[in-house]
């Protein structure tokens, strides 16, 4: 039967067709449950350092499996300091990919430690050569947008004139704007600047890479902004996520004193330069997954009942702009009898 005027038309051809691909994202979520789970055991105990070990040993033993020549340039310190997942370190099977890796084993380990909402798991991955390393650099300015006001932001313009622009570009008035911060000492004059410009103000104690995949994400409202002075091993995970949602992140280092300001420019930092989401993650193909330790406003956290335990993730793709929210149950007497984890 010949189609008529009102069927749709058949999909054309590409010309230049491109096979899928392998999705890392989809392998790595399994190191960030295996995290999320060995830290869970820890919450509310107020022990930050067991929790955050924890974590570490059980994402270091999941990333062994995954297929890639991994190399950390985002991990828990120097080698000196950090047993295992050290910058620098190797992992995985060491077949290719060749990739850079970021992880943070448990970001917001008060969070975790107090039983506050919040803490997650988190792994980032891109092509080797890609990812910004920071050097002696702790701390940056950070500004995080969605989609609409990805185009207009400016870290080198006066705060209050970022938040009237947002709006413009959002199609609302700087009052119906929600900010997100860490509460910190050096952000009073950051505080009182977006109070005055009318802007709600949602402080929090710790854990801004959900702050920014939140800021960044048009799908979750809740969080127009995210803006202040935090890690920049955090900033380089959250550049992954925002280059999947499409936003834009904004940072520029901080030297916390003297000594790292001078350890900064002898390594040629430039401390003034304002870097985009390309600039801390230079490909267009990264991967990232975060799963929930504690809930909260991105993710549930883990829970535990009798047969086991069950996780929230999120794994986010650049090159597809894929997101996928992927809650699990683990049935833990079966993970037991062939993962060398301590689940």
């Amino acid at each position: 039967m010949n189609a008529g005027p009102s069927d749709p038309s058949p999909p054309r051809p590409d010309s230049n067709p491109e096979r899928p691909d392998r999705n890392l994202a989809i392998e790595i979520v399994r190191v960030t449950e295996a995290a999320a789970m060995a830290a869970a055991r820890w919450q509310g105990r107020g022990d930050k350092e067991s929790g955050d070990q924890a974590a570490v040993d059980a994402m270091r033993k999941m990333l062994d499996t995954v297929e890639m020549d991994g190399t950390v340039i985002i991990g828990e310190g120097e080698k000196d300091e950090a047993p295992m997942l050290y910058n620098g370190e190797r992992v995985g099977t060491g077949h290719p990919p060749e990739v850079d890796i970021a992880v943070d084993p448990v970001d917001g380990t008060r969070l975790l430690a107090e039983g506050r909402p919040g803490s997650l798991a988190v792994m980032a991955a891109s092509p080797a050569g890609a990812m910004f390393d920071p050097g002696p650099c702790v701390y940056m300015e950070k500004l995080v947008v969605g989609p609409e006001a990805a185009d207009v932001i400016d870290l080198d313009r006066p705060l209050q004139d970022n938040l009237r622009v947002i709006a413009e570009a959002l199609g609302r008035k700087v009052r119906e704007l929600t900010v997100m911060m860490l509460d910190r000492d050096r952000h009073e004059e950051a505080k009182r600047q977006i109070r005055e410009a009318g802007a709600r103000l949602q402080l929090i104690s710790d854990g801004d890479v959900a702050g920014a995949i939140l800021a960044a994400w048009d799908d979750r409202p809740q969080v127009d902004v995210l803006y202040g002075i935090g890690g920049t091993p955090e900033g380089v995970v959250s550049a992954c996520a925002v280059k999947a949602l499409d936003g834009q992140q904004l940072g520029r280092l901080w030297p916390r004193n003297d000594e790292e300001r001078r350890d900064a420019l002898e390594r040629d930092f430039d401390l003034d330069a304002v870097m985009t989401k390309d600039d801390l993650v230079s490909s267009e193909d990264c991967f990232i997954s975060c799963t929930g330790i504690t809930p909260g406003q991105l993710l549930r956290g883990v829970t535990f009942d009798r047969s086991g335990a069950i996780t929230d993730s999120l794994v986010m793709r650049s090159k597809s702009g894929t997101v996928r929210s992927i809650r699990a149950r683990h049935r833990t007497q079966k993970l037991r009898r062939y993962a060398s984890v301590r689940y």
